[in-house]
């Protein structure tokens, strides 16, 4: 699994923590306390912030008492709405759901496009049934609009719904279009980081957590955990080896966030 980084963690603490009223800034000063609280030092939290500016995820803006602050843009909100239904709420598939295929072609004189459309139907969990054609649960429809909206790439992407009707069993077809192996790893060392974190917080028999505790564990534990649901595309268990381990690590993830989420709110000044 890879490492937390400032600019992953800086991701995490908006989306946990940083979607104030009224779209309210977090202050330089406030960022800077709390990515100093999972180890992240000033100069490393200026020059992400500023990547991400770049990027227009972030926007310049004054807090309430004049202080230099940093908002979510608009298309860093949507995505991180878009990600709260991935990381917290995902309903359980069906079956019979059914399937998103996306088709692109990109023209030779835009190759950066195409590679940044594989790169994103990738992250968002699609699968390649063959050459130029990539599938996932039909769940993900909305999700991926979105994301090519956003990135002006609808132009170049059709979208269908569908059903596998064959030839090879579905369940034999997942495992070509996904690396089901490589996923399970994931899940894995996302346990092996993570269970003894929550049994050190089950062994305080009720106590009330220390809230700077509760942050730096949450966080670490959520930056974690958001990359597993864009891994994972989301598939039916009819259609995953036995013994999958999303369960045993989605069960985690949750009992930490229950735990952990709102004690962390008062470290990072948010109401919840």
């Amino acid at each position: 699994m890879a490492e937390h980084t400032p600019r992953s963690l800086i991701v995490t603490l908006y989306g946990a923590y940083g979607r104030r009223p009224g779209d309210a800034p977090l202050a330089v000063s406030e960022l800077i306390r709390l990515l100093h609280a999972v180890g992240v030092d000033a100069p490393s939290v200026r020059s992400s912030v500023s990547r991400l500016k770049r990027r227009g995820l972030l926007v310049p803006a004054r807090t309430a008492d004049g202080a230099a602050g940093y908002a979510l843009s608009p298309d860093a909100r949507q995505l991180l709405d878009d990600g709260d239904r991935r990381i917290y709420r995902r309903p359980p598939p069906r079956p019979d759901d059914g399937w998103v295929l996306a088709v692109f072609s990109v023209p030779e004189a835009e190759r950066s496009k195409r590679h940044l459309l594989r790169s994103r139907l990738g992250r968002l969990g699609f699968g390649t049934a063959a050459p130029g054609v990539w599938i996932a649960p039909a769940g993900l429809y909305e999700e991926t609009r979105h994301t090519l909206e956003r990135l002006e790439l609808a132009p170049y992407v059709e979208l269908f719904r569908g059903e596998h009707l064959g030839f090879a069993a579905t369940g034999e077809s997942v495992a070509r279009w996904w690396d089901l192996d490589a996923i399970a790893r994931l899940y894995l060392d996302f346990l092996e980081q993570q269970e003894p974190v929550l049994r050190s917080w089950d062994a305080l028999s009720g106590a009330a957590p220390d809230p700077e505790d509760a942050y730096r564990d949450y966080l670490r534990a959520l930056d974690s955990w958001r990359q597993l649901p864009y891994a994972d595309p989301g598939l039916p268990d009819e259609l995953l080896p036995k013994d999958w381990p999303g369960g045993r690590a989605a069960e985690v993830f949750g009992l930490l966030h229950s735990r952990l989420r709102d004690a962390g709110a008062l470290f990072a000044g948010d109401g919840g």
